[in-house]
């Protein structure tokens, strides 16, 4: 039996994704994404409570055509796999039971060398940069903006008892130390990072114990 209230779960979508990206070697899906929130769900920190809403921040994947600044290549954001992925992705957690899904944006900066090219050539494995060394260099912008604005709410209205919120960016203490000031519970999952950012740990009043191998499906 439920005997300690409301926990609202606020998944930073990006953070979560490019962890299970890594384990899983492939696009996360819809199923991955729920596996996540059970774990979280029949955590000892949570099992007390009972689930109020599950919050979903992403941004929609960046649409149009941009113009490769080396070979002059047209790059179509729309026509990419990633695209499809997490157009779905988006698409069939929306429709999930107590999920919300809070968008922010994505903008394109110019171009970068990519991670592995940057690799290759400090490591002297090449000596030129090749066109396909060149990535689009995208930002997301206003998802923090978004968790922080619904912790705050959840914390002033007591909507929850407590709150998870799973997340490796620091930039939501603020909104954790507001949500914990107003009697909220406050725990941080790190999605599989057993160090974690160590000011997010400073406020939060428990850290739900996972490991790198304790992501993805079982």
């Amino acid at each position: 039996m439920h005997h300690g209230g409301r926990v609202a779960v606020l998944l930073d979508g990006e953070s979560l994704r490019k962890v299970l990206k890594r384990v899983l070697r492939r696009e996360p899906a819809h199923a991955d994404i729920l596996a996540e929130v059970e774990r979280i769900k029949s955590s000892q920190q949570c099992e007390p409570f009972s689930t109020y809403r599950v919050y979903y921040y992403t941004a929609d994947p960046i649409t149009g055509q941009k113009h490769h600044p080396l070979d002059g290549s047209v790059l179509d954001f729309s026509n990419t796999d990633v695209f499809r992925a997490n157009q779905a992705l988006i698409s069939a957690l929306e429709l999930s039971p107590q999920f919300a899904v809070r968008r922010g944006t994505l903008l394109h900066h110019g171009w970068q060398i990519g991670r592995k090219a940057t690799t290759e050539l400090q490591r002297g494995r090449k000596s030129t940069i090749e066109a396909r060394d060149i990535i689009p260099r995208i930002e997301q912008k206003g998802v923090d903006m978004r968790i922080g604005l619904d912790i705050a709410s959840l914390a002033l209205t007591r909507i929850v008892e407590a709150i998870v919120v799973v997340t490796g960016d620091a930039d939501l203490v603020p909104a954790m130390k507001l949500a914990r000031r107003e009697g909220l519970q406050v725990f941080l999952d790190t999605v599989g990072h057993t160090a974690g950012r160590r000011e997010l740990r400073a406020h939060a009043d428990g850290v739900l114990k996972r490991d790198a191998e304790n992501v993805g499906p079982s």
